[in-house]
């Protein structure tokens, strides 16, 4: 059903151009012979076809179709005006100012037939169009969560290979993930580095694939020499991931590489200080520290919160950018809630 909006300050062509679109099928003829009440209508009403007078009192016809066109999404719109013959001048303006066509007066019943049936295919077609990318896009929107989703499982389980030849858990992932955005959204970071902080902080340790069984899951201290090739975790950890096109997988490259600095420069593999170190590898430093601080694992206890929490701050400007360990336990509340939500599984006592 097309909605035609007839505007003409004459009720008896009013009345005739209302007879005249209903013989058209189809359409749902809108009538007004106020200009001004018009236009208030249109503000909240899309018509498919606009049909008005150009002599009216208050405003004009042309008037009418430069205030309508300058409201959002009427710019498209067909809109059929009616003057009389010796009115070229008018004509003329009146396409300048966004007409499509134009009706004579007297109106002729065939013309008019001929020329509304024309605007109203017109607006078919827009509509259809409208459509079409409207569902079109919805498809595309649908698919790229689609492939986001296969990407976040695909990172996930990247992730995960490395936790299967550590003593740490899948858990372990999941909460300094989640503490990571905490702290990124306490810092004042968008929605979008929130997320992207959160699908990426998980790879932080994927290089930990490429370390020695004997060193990975050696069960008490680490000599000199086995700590230097653990420490070839972060740098393998970036080679792995950096180059490639996802935003998601470059950002946990980055991560792998510098979650290790520390703020004073005594960090690896680099000696980075300060604010040189990636921010996103400042935020994951303390999520990363705090969860394996209060975490067991075979080869040590875990740490009381309250103990975690007191090397954390002594930590400030040291280990640990200051604005990252505060902006960590403004969300305290939230990291309980973390804590309570990603448990590790107890091994069963044989």
């Amino acid at each position: 059903m097309h909605t035609v909006l007839i505007i003409d300050d004459s009720e008896i062509n009013l009345t005739l151009i209302k007879a005249l679109v209903l013989k058209l099928g189809d359409c749902d003829p809108v009538l007004f012979d106020n200009p001004v009440k018009a236009f208030e209508w249109c503000k909240a009403n899309v018509p498919d076809l606009v049909i008005v007078d150009y002599m009216m009192p208050d405003m004009d016809g042309l008037q009418f179709i430069a205030a309508f066109r300058a409201l959002h999404g009427r710019n498209e719109i067909p809109v059929l005006m009616i003057t009389a013959n010796d009115q070229k001048d008018v004509r003329y303006e009146a396409l300048m100012g966004g007409a499509n066509d134009f009706l004579n007066k007297p109106i002729d019943r065939a013309e008019f037939s001929a020329r509304s049936r024309n605007m109203l295919s017109l607006r078919t077609g827009q509509k259809y169009l409208a459509d079409r990318a409207s569902h079109l896009e919805a498809e595309v929107a649908a698919r790229t969560a689609d492939i986001r989703d296969r990407e976040k499982e695909l990172i996930f389980r990247i992730s995960r290979a490395a936790e299967f030849r550590d003593p740490e858990t899948g858990a372990h992932i999941q909460r300094m993930a989640y503490y990571s955005q905490v702290v990124a959204r306490n810092l004042g970071l968008d929605g979008k580095q929130q997320r992207l902080i959160l699908e990426a902080a998980p790879m932080h340790d994927v290089g930990k694939i490429g370390i020695p069984d004997y060193i990975l899951l050696k069960p008490g201290k680490l000599t000199h020499d086995e700590f230097e090739i653990m420490k070839g975790h972060a740098r393998l950890g970036h080679e792995l991931l950096a180059g490639s096109s996802s935003e998601t997988i470059s950002a946990g490259a980055e991560i792998a590489i510098s979650h290790h600095e520390k703020y004073d420069g005594s960090g690896y593999p680099h000696q980075l200080a300060g604010k040189s170190i990636p921010l996103f590898g400042r935020i994951v430093a303390v999520a990363d520290v705090f969860d394996a601080l209060t975490s067991e694992r075979p080869y040590k206890k875990a740490w009381s919160l309250e103990d975690a929490v007191v090397f954390l701050e002594e930590g400030r400007g040291k280990h640990f950018d200051p604005m990252c360990v505060e902006a960590f336990l403004a969300g305290w509340d939230d990291v309980i809630k973390i804590r309570q939500r990603f448990q590790d599984e107890i091994a069963p006592q044989l």
